[in-house]
């Protein structure tokens, strides 16, 4: 079982009441008490700004996500509010599926979330001392045991993610500063300065006051209307095309692109048509809301953005044209809209058989990042379960919606919706015994559909690169990069890296199962069980995604290349991703020139994609032509040096003009193969391993930080490339790490967190902390 201990970068905070305040259209209706609040609105407005900033800069970092120490999640002011939790959320031994605790969702208010066991760490009830509150004394107690800066962790900390959780109530504090009296806020990191200290100090003390975000512009609640009518318009055909835009959408950070990109929100189903919203909470965006009639509304977002969870995607007056068009505009009828039965709900092909898959694909790919994002970067903050089952890094392309695959993929998926069906259906509480259903179900979809594709490809010229959607000439979603940091992992737009190990095509069905696999259907509260289901059936739909690839290869060349990326497995596993379970039997149209057509596949996919490839990521996008030269030698970097360095490093340049460089080296660690459930150390092959350089930030969990003097850049590659101990590691960190000890931790983290959101002001958020060396 998975155990953590309060890292709390700020066991700080959470429990203070919300005072009442004026109820704007997309305020989620909630009820709370009123603490007492001291001093004048602009004295309170003063307090909450410094405090928050606080909490922003150095608490969120490691407050933030699902596995947030305690559960206490510092991003807003209602996991303020809230506060901590001995309960964890990710528990691998789980027999039963728990109460889900999603802040602003499950529960709203202070006695709410009480009753579901969280204590405060603020001053509560009018006799409250803000000399006692958790947040105060864990503050005070870091000020009377500063961590020693400068060398290396003192003994007595315990690290990463497995550590033990301990989350004291007030009442507890005593016994817990005299067992770990160095566990003061922030762990394990630098102590608050005088300043920060004292505004959140201050802050308790002025009575915890909370200002209220600005009233929304007139113009922004004009698009909030017009996008509500179009979502809540009465016929058949518009509310099917609303539940499925919902069961999409549900994770986004939607922003009005018309209007600006300072507000974002959520879009959630209310019990209201108007005024306060009254948010319908179900484990999934596809479960039974319980009644006929609802409304799709947008919730304004409280919280401050996180690197691991921030998933923009704009709405414009031209995007509701562009969906009126998918949707409302073809020649189709909706006689009877669905119902929310599990066995319905949770398969999209039975739900949405009245939409056109044409549309379908089409909405999905035109915002492909996004829709890949929600596997990758949520709705979970630590996914080893699920993450395990792809490569380190690899490329996705998809299938052109204008193929004549997509064109006839209809009355495949009406044949086979049995078989697609979802293990979201069995709900939260999987049962395992239940999954040889599934793969039987999964070996009878790759029948039908190898022997669609044989009916389909008369001639050779089915498989080409015409086959290959090309963003339509000016859309940069058609080309993605996934690259896997063990339990976490990011995806960007472009080709990223040299040619990788595995490649994926996919088509409509495949993305719309990745979908409502890992992001629509899953529950990071359910049991073993669902978790399990999960992981194992995207085995299913890897293998499915690398055969789609595979078919673009000679015929005589495909079964040798699954041998080599499915080494130690047994034959069973690899006829499902090309043989006896997965045909295609037809000949590439591509004529290939040299002896190595995997390279040469990866060089045409750039080539035909190259007009809409995003470059910014490379090395040789970097304007200083000393640091491309200085810096080209940590891109070919493999082997056991690479393998002495953690999955994810942030690198700064301190430029000697002052303008500084940032770059991110990611550890490709490879396996004999990703097929297995466990032992993946087992699995693993150092010596094959891979750097590979990027330009920015990629990741939201760094495990290392370097800062450089520029002058400095060709000695810290020397040292970097010559890794060949442990010892050679901890001297390269000592000499130009930022470490956990380091007094200039926050100063840089400041400075890479102003570069994030320079280069990436839609992107960015904060990172987490959590997963940081402690070496």
């Amino acid at each position: 079982m998975i155990r953590v201990r309060s890292i709390v970068c700020v066991a700080l905070v959470a429990a203070l009441g919300c005072r009442a305040t004026p109820a704007t259209p997309t305020e989620v209706l909630q009820v709370t008490a009123s603490p007492p609040v001291l001093g004048t609105p602009a004295e309170q407005k003063t307090a909450w700004h410094d405090a928050k900033q606080t909490f922003d800069q150095r608490c969120v970092v490691c407050h933030g996500c699902y596995d947030s120490p305690c559960q206490l999640v510092l991003s807003s002011w209602e996991g303020i509010e809230r506060g901590g939790t001995r309960r964890q959320v990710y528990d691998g031994a789980r027999l039963l599926k728990v109460d889900p605790t999603r802040l602003h969702i499950d529960a709203h208010g202070v006695r709410a979330w009480r009753e579901k066991g969280f204590h405060p760490v603020l001053p509560e009830g009018p006799h409250g001392d803000p000399a006692q509150a958790l947040l105060v004394r864990m503050l005070e107690l870091k000020r009377e045991h500063p961590l020693p800066l400068g060398g290396a962790m003192p003994a007595g900390f315990e690290l990463g993610l497995g550590r033990e959780q301990v989350c004291p109530k007030p009442d507890e504090f005593k016994s817990f500063a005299k067992d770990h009296p160095s566990w003061g806020m922030p762990y394990a990191l630098p102590a608050l300065d005088k300043a920060e200290h004292d505004a959140l100090i201050g802050w308790v003390k002025e009575g915890s006051p909370h200002r209220p975000d600005a009233p929304l512009a007139p113009a922004l609640l004009e698009s909030i209307e017009r996008w509500e009518e179009f979502l809540n318009h009465p016929d058949h055909k518009a509310r099917l095309t609303a539940r499925y835009l919902y069961e999409h959408l549900f994770l986004a950070w939607l922003y009005f692109e018309d209007v600006g990109a300072n507000v974002f929100f959520r879009v959630v189903r209310s019990r209201t048509a108007t005024g306060l919203i009254d948010e319908i909470a179900t484990r999934r965006p596809f479960e039974d809301p319980g009644r006929e009639r609802f409304y799709y509304r947008f919730a304004r977002r409280e919280a401050v953005k996180l690197s691991k969870t921030n998933m923009p995607y704009p709405l414009s007056k031209k995007r509701l044209a562009r969906y009126r068009q998918l949707f409302h505009e073809p020649a189709y009828t909706v006689d009877k809209l669905p119902d929310y039965a599990p066995a319905t709900a949770a398969n999209p092909f039975a739900a949405f058989l009245a939409l056109p898959i044409a549309s379908r694909y089409r909405f999905m790919l035109d915002e492909a990042h996004f829709t890949m994002s929600g596997f990758i970067k949520g709705p979970v903050c630590r996914g080893q379960i699920a993450l395990d089952v792809i490569e380190d890094r690899f490329w996705i392309s998809f299938v052109s919606p204008d193929s004549p695959i997509i064109a006839r993929e209809t009355h495949l998926l009406e044949e086979t919706t049995p078989d697609l069906a979802m293990p979201a259906e069995q709900g939260s509480n999987g049962i395992l015994v239940n999954w040889h259903k599934y793969a039987k179900r999964e070996i009878r979809f790759l029948a039908a559909k190898s022997k669609f594709l044989s009916d389909l490809a008369t001639s050779p010229k089915l498989v080409t690169l015409d086959q290959i959607w090309d963003g339509d000439g000016d859309n940069p979603n058609a080309a993605l990069t996934v690259m896997r940091h063990f339990d976490s992992a990011t995806v960007v737009k472009g080709f990223v890296g040299g040619p990788p190990k595995t490649s994926w095509v996919v088509g409509y069905a495949l993305l719309e199962r990745i979908h409502y696999l890992l992001v629509a259907g899953f529950d990071v509260f359910g049991n073993v069980g669902h978790q399990l289901h999960s992981r194992l059936y995207m085995d299913f739909l890897r293998m499915e995604a690398e055969h789609n690839w595979l078919t673009f290869l000679p015929r005589a060349r495909r079964r040798s290349v699954v041998d080599a990326w499915y080494r130690e497995t047994n034959t069973a596993t690899k006829d499902q991703v090309y043989g006896k379970l997965a045909r295609f039997d037809q000949e590439t149209g591509i004529e290939y020139e040299t002896a190595d057509p995997e390279r040469e596949l990866s060089a045409l996919m750039t080539d035909k994609l190259r007009p809409i490839l995003t470059l910014k990521y490379g090395l040789g996008e970097e304007k200083s032509e000393r640091l491309r030269k200085d810096l080209a030698p940590v891109a070919l970097l493999g082997g056991e040096a690479a393998t002495l360095l953690p999955e994810t490093s942030f690198l700064e340049v301190r430029g000697t003009d002052g303008q500084d460089h940032y770059f991110t080296l990611l550890r490709d660690s490879a396996h004999t193969n990703v097929a297995h459930l466990f032992h993946e150390e087992e699995r693993r092959k150092p010596k094959e391993d891979q750097i590979t350089l990027l330009r920015g930030f990629v990741g939201a969990y760094p495990n290392a930080l370097f800062s450089v003097p520029e002058a400095n850049v060709e000695s810290f590659v020397q040292a970097l490339t010559a890794l060949n101990s442990a010892e050679a590691y901890d001297a390269l960190r000592r000499r130009f790490g930022i470490r956990r000890t380091d007094e200039r931790f926050w100063e840089v983290s400041d400075r890479m967190h102003a570069a994030y959101r320079e280069l990436e002001p839609l992107e960015s958020g904060l990172f987490d902390y959590n997963r940081l060396d402690g070496r």
